[in-house]
């Protein structure tokens, strides 16, 4: 490494006119080529030494800002190594130390990765060096088989099917064995979410076994005149202790766990960039910070990052201009912040979870889960088939390459189960099609003053909240934190993709179909008969609960399944479904989910998304679960894996077998495996 920086600093000072090696005389080459190699020396050893100490004080600054810092604090290093120079000879202008430390850091890494390919033990030590770990040199390790999960965030069953037989993933498609006459080692098998099919409410219930009293993404609290936001950090801890108190367990990773980049903890003892420790002061119990200084510690990695980060935003802004010269639709707007936040979900957050997951392995761990989230970012912009998410497809397929290939170098063996926690439902939005939102469409319905302008409901995603959480801003968007106005007659109108909410603040209780017509006669027919709405639910006095459709369909919910009525296009599971909600303490006043069209399995979002899910409706509701064929199939014969609680119990019951005899493997055995 130290040679081929070297080589690196004799042909950028051969290239660059503002980069010197040798006095204004001249100088031999052998001097020239000693003033390098020391130069190369001093620069290599400040990168070990003061690198990961100025990462540690910058954690007192925001990550993206970390980000930006980069390139300058790279070139004020390589300043430096170069003015300790023994030689003196050296010289260069502030502005060209910044891209020769950059080309320096990048040849550094590519070379050591390369040295390390063929030596495993350097190639483990590298490896966990990428995580801040604190369990000593040599911790003990079960001989059990761990388990880690891997996320990939809004990725359906038939989105990864497709993405195999298409060759975009070649990892997942060789654990199926996808036409290569191989045999497979996972099996794939779909499994259906609640109403709800959302993160929030699939994660919590995946994570700690409840999904109770979830209805949505974001929803009203009369009692506590709050807005519950699933990837509010405040409301995920919230959410989080009312799931442990209702089961009575900590969660999935309570044993030996570790949690990566997810909304929820698990209950795992390790934690990095778990938005629900997030709103907590920083302390050795609340570390979701350190995946960052983990990460960024290696330079080589702050630089490869901070240059991916930026090309990731060209390419965001050369796809979207293309997208509008080609007036693709439907479409969009993906300016302002929005190519910084699909970087960060794509680039940043990606190798922080990574990094923090390969140390993991590497420590031994039993239980893994991390959450990829950058399929689920792009998709809601682009499409959830569009050639910008085929490309995001290859880059996760190659994460998980790394992953099975660190995990072969683990002390103990791995079990890699892969899922996703909802799929998502193309279809133009809401408003681009009627030219007004739903929370005026309920406007119109009460008789209330309608704005002449359609104001744009944003789009609240996980990527968005872990920005937020790393630039340590306030996490509510401007609309997004609702209080009952001066007129607490008002409704509150709040948007989960497809599905829609509506509450009444000023009545304490949950509003029955014969107060809310009492109230504002035309708002009910006025939204069940929209053509952009599929059905509503409300409470009933007479029948407990009613579904209502277009042309006065009113079907009570004990009657959906032999009379589904406006639930007939939605598919089996969805009487099931929304009979649930309806059973849950803060399910809105009038439920709204919209439109589906399933010849093309289409949705209208009430957000700024083109891909979305939070309700019923198409592949949202379909998610997938790759598991090795070595463990139970999660699902009998016959059996349809339902519900986020399901797939609990199926990880749960597949690490408990797992466990085994806890017995410390002996240190020459741990060298032996990792070998």
């Amino acid at each position: 490494m130290w040679a081929g920086s070297t080589v690196t600093m004799l042909v950028l000072a051969g290239i660059l006119p503002d980069f010197q090696l040798q006095s204004a005389h001249g100088d031999s080459a052998t001097r020239i080529a000693i003033t390098a190699a020391l130069g190369a020396g001093a620069f290599g050893v400040l990168s070990a030494v003061v690198w990961p100490l100025l990462v540690r004080l910058l954690l007192l600054v925001p990550a993206l800002v970390l980000g930006l810092l980069v390139f300058f604090l790279n070139g004020s290093l390589l300043l430096v190594a170069l003015r300790i120079n023994p030689s003196g000879q050296s010289e260069v202008a502030p502005e060209t130390a910044v891209m020769v430390a950059a080309v320096m850091s990048a040849v550094a890494s590519a070379t050591g990765g390369a040295l390390a390919v063929r030596d495993d033990d350097a190639y483990r030590r590298r490896l966990y060096r990428l995580a801040d770990r604190r369990r000593g040199a040599h911790p003990p390790c079960p001989s059990a088989p761990g388990t880690v999960v891997v996320q990939l965030d809004g990725v359906g069953h038939d989105v990864i099917t497709d993405a195999v037989r298409k060759g975009l993933m070649p990892t997942v498609g060789r654990w199926l064995a996808a036409g290569d006459g191989r045999r497979p080692t996972h099996r794939l098998t779909p499994w259906r979410t609640d109403w709800s099919s959302q993160t929030g409410a699939s994660q919590l219930g995946i994570l700690h076994g409840s999904t109770f009293d979830v209805p949505a993404f974001r929803w009203y609290e009369k009692e506590h005149r709050e807005v519950m936001v699933c990837n509010r950090p405040t409301s995920a801890a919230e959410l989080q202790r009312r799931a442990v108190e209702r089961t009575g367990d900590g969660g999935l990773l309570t044993v030996d766990g570790a949690s990566r980049g997810n909304l929820f903890s698990g209950g795992a003892d390790e934690q990095a960039l778990v938005l629900s420790i997030a709103a907590r002061r920083r302390g050795r119990e609340n570390r979701s910070r350190a995946g960052y200084f983990a990460y960024f510690s290696d330079p080589a990695n702050a630089v490869r990052t901070a240059l991916s980060f930026c090309a990731e935003v060209g390419r965001e802004i050369a796809q979207s201009t293309r997208a509008r010269a080609r007036k693709q639709r439907p479409r969009v707007g993906r300016g302002g912040l929005y190519p910084f936040v699909r970087a960060f979900a794509t680039v940043v957050e990606r190798d922080v979870v990574v990094a923090a997951v390969m140390g993991d392995l590497l420590a031994g761990r039993t239980a893994v889960y991390a959450d990829l989230v950058a399929y689920d970012e792009v998709a809601h912009h682009s499409g959830p088939r569009s050639r910008d998410t085929e490309k995001v497809l290859q880059r996760l397929d190659r994460s998980l390459a790394l992953i099975e290939k660190v995990a072969e170098h683990a002390p103990r063996p791995y079990r890699i189960v892969v899922l996703s926690d909802h799929g998502q439902s193309p279809g133009e939005t809401f408003r681009a099609r009627y030219g007004l939102t739903l929370g005026q469409l309920v406007r119109a319905g009460c008789g209330l003053p309608v704005p002449r302008k359609a104001e744009r409901t944003h789009s609240g995603t996980e990527a968005r909240a872990a920005v937020r959480a790393a630039l340590r801003r306030p996490v509510e968007e401007r609309g997004e934190h609702h209080r009952p106005s001066r007129r607490r007659s008002e409704p509150i109108v709040l948007a989960s993709g497809n599905l829609g909410l509506i509450s009444f603040p000023d009545v304490p209780h949950r509003m029955t179909k014969e107060e809310i017509d009492a109230r504002h006669p035309a708002l009910l027919p006025t939204l069940a008969n929209h053509p952009g709405i599929g059905f509503l639910l409300v409470r009933s006095e007479e029948h407990g609960g009613v579904v209502l459709g277009a042309y006065g369909a009113e079907i009570p919910l004990d009657r959906l399944d032999e009379q589904p009525g406006p639930l007939t296009v939605f598919g089996p599971g969805a009487a099931d479904a929304v009979r649930r909600t309806h059973a849950f303490p803060h399910t809105a006043d009038i439920m709204v989910n919209s439109w589906y069209e399933p010849a093309e399995g289409e949705v209208l979002a009430f957000e700024e998304q083109i891909g979305s899910h939070g309700g019923l409706g198409g592949a949202q509701a379909r998610p997938f679960l790759l598991s090795p064929l070595e463990l139970p199939a999660p699902a009998g014969d016959g059996e349809e894996l339902a519900g986020a609680e399901h797939v609990h119990r199926v990880l749960r019951r597949w690490l408990s077998e797992s466990n085994g005899p806890q017995v410390p493997l002996a240190e020459a055995e741990q060298d032996r495996r990792a070998a």
